[in-house]
């Protein structure tokens, strides 16, 4: 096939089309944060006890990364497009019913909903970016956009929640997510045109379904539940020993039925398995300091919601110049593991400066140029790594491979959220025993609390370092394949390149 063809016949509207994916992959990363600012209010309105609070954030992850790698298979059986408008339209009416909600019951409901048509929308999202850019350069704009708005989205939610609960109602944080839903289902509907032959008409398998849906709800529910009741709390290793057996189970059946839901050769090949690894350990680092720096700057510093959303600026402009600027310029000159390596040590280095948090820490001195360092990190690192795990896979296993970026995105949150926030609280603990002999007065008793909670967060940031340094170490031994256009990705689906490359005919 010559270098040309595939160019001659791709979709003249696939950067319009890029437009409602990058809004609809927008709405999903806004609303995993924009919560967790209205939560308080929210809580108070409905009288959710503050044992069931965790469940508004927590019904959401399991049903999300529950049923991500189903949602993934969806996209190859009934079309990505498809599923891409199901996804939206569900989770505008989810949205509209937790806006709505008048108690607990309705309120978790919604976002358990919502949870469940993210995992539709999401991979279909990413697998038809995957199939509607194939061309080197132009793979590297359109996941230079989209990497952006992974990584950046998250804070951008903080900002518009921030702003929502304080100038209007908690309830817009739900609302808000409507005109988003409908503008990008209405666009592509009329302007998206999915490449024809990308079908994997194969029978759905069943067995795989439950066992890997249960083994990730087990795994991430299991961590959420770490988090309040401890490590050594009986139910919470029952349900890490459950997940361990479910999963080791998913992947006996994958390897023996004729058609898996998740073909191994798409996590055996070396490329896209160190992409999904070292990617999930990267979002366990950046997802605690998201919570940590939130916590820091209206607790400790007495910032408004709004002041912090704002604070966290730096890092979204990081993260855009980062995947847009950096990323993309050098994706098609250099390897792959040349961009994630170093930026994930810049992101270790910005979460280095970090740990010399103290009360009275000054901003522009301290927290502003660790963001930078940050967001640019992730932002240079990320934009290569969401094209490399969809890069060189057959078509008919795109939306199961996009699936596997959220799916490690996911657990690495629930992890990062769990593992950094219990570490903070037992460094917190000790540090106030150590010192509680000379608080003797209601004002140092006071100040030594907020000491010892910076120090808590001193200490996890140390190990979010650490975890960033291995994200590194991963991604530049176990990621071999050369700058694209160059080589194929090694592995597995050596061969499979032109796989992708010959449905690329707009239908």
């Amino acid at each position: 096939m010559s270098q040309n063809s595939p160019s001659a016949s791709l979709d003249p509207g696939r950067w319009k089309a890029l437009v409602f994916i990058a809004l609809a992959q927008l709405m999903v990363v806004l609303d995993a944060t924009i919560v967790n600012i209205a939560l308080p209010s929210a809580q108070q309105d409905l009288g959710i006890s503050d044992g069931n609070r965790q469940w508004v954030i927590t019904a959401y992850a399991l049903a999300f990364g529950g049923l991500l790698l189903f949602g993934g298979r969806i996209a190859d059986l009934w079309g990505r497009k498809r599923t891409f408008v199901v996804g939206l339209i569900g989770f505008a009416l989810a949205s509209a019913l937790g806006g709505a909600a008048n108690g607990e019951g309705m309120m978790l409901g919604a976002r358990a909903l919502q949870g469940a048509f993210g995992a539709l929308l999401a991979p279909a999202a990413l697998s038809l970016l995957a199939v509607m850019f194939t061309d080197a350069k132009e793979r590297a704009k359109a996941f230079g956009i989209y990497g952006a708005i992974a990584g950046g989205g998250g804070a951008v939610g903080l900002i518009l929640g921030g702003f929502l609960t304080e100038y209007l109602n908690w309830r817009w944080t739900f609302f808000v997510n409507i005109p988003f839903a409908i503008v990008a289902a209405l666009g592509a509907y009329f302007v998206i045109r999915e490449p024809a032959g990308g079908r994997n008409r194969a029978p759905l398998d069943v067995p795989g379904v439950i066992l890997s849906t249960l083994g990730l709800v087990s795994l991430v529910y299991g961590f959420t539940r770490a988090e309040s009741d401890g490590w050594t709390d009986p139910v919470t290793l029952g349900l890490f020993i459950g997940s361990v057996v479910l999963l080791g189970a998913f992947v006996a059946v994958e390897a023996k039925v004729k058609s898996p839901l998740l073909p191994l050769r798409v996590v055996t090949d070396r490329n896209r398995g160190g992409v999904y690894l070292s990617l999930g350990l990267a979002v366990i680092a950046m997802f605690g300091l998201f919570l940590f720096l939130t916590y820091y700057l209206q607790v400790v510093k007495g910032y408004s919601p709004v002041k912090t959303g704002f604070a966290f600026l730096p890092m979204i402009a990081g993260m855009i110049t980062g995947s847009t600027q950096i990323g993309t310029r050098l994706m098609t000159r250099v390897p792959p593991r040349l961009l994630m390596g170093p930026g994930f040590l810049t992101a270790a280095l910005g979460m280095l400066l970090l740990t010399q948090l103290e009360i009275g820490s000054s901003y522009a001195g301290l927290i502003l140029p660790a963001q930078l360092l940050l967001g640019l990190g992730m932002g240079t690192a990320f934009m290569p790594a969401m094209s490399l795990a969809t890069h060189g896979v057959q078509a008919r296993d795109a939306g199961v491979a996009s699936a596997m970026v959220n799916t490690s995105q996911q657990v690495g949150g629930a992890i990062g959220t769990a593992l950094l926030n219990t570490i903070a609280a037992s460094a917190t603990t000790a540090y106030i025993t150590d010192h509680a002999a000379g608080a003797t007065t209601a004002q140092a008793r006071q100040l030594l609390a907020l000491r010892g909670m910076v120090e808590g967060y001193s200490a996890a940031i140390w190990w979010a370092v650490g975890i960033l340094v291995v994200s590194a170490t991963i991604a530049v031994t176990l990621i071999n394949t050369g700058r694209p256009g160059a080589s194929t990705a090694s592995g597995a689906d050596e061969g499979a390149e032109d796989e992708v490359k010959v449905p690329v005919i707009a239908h």
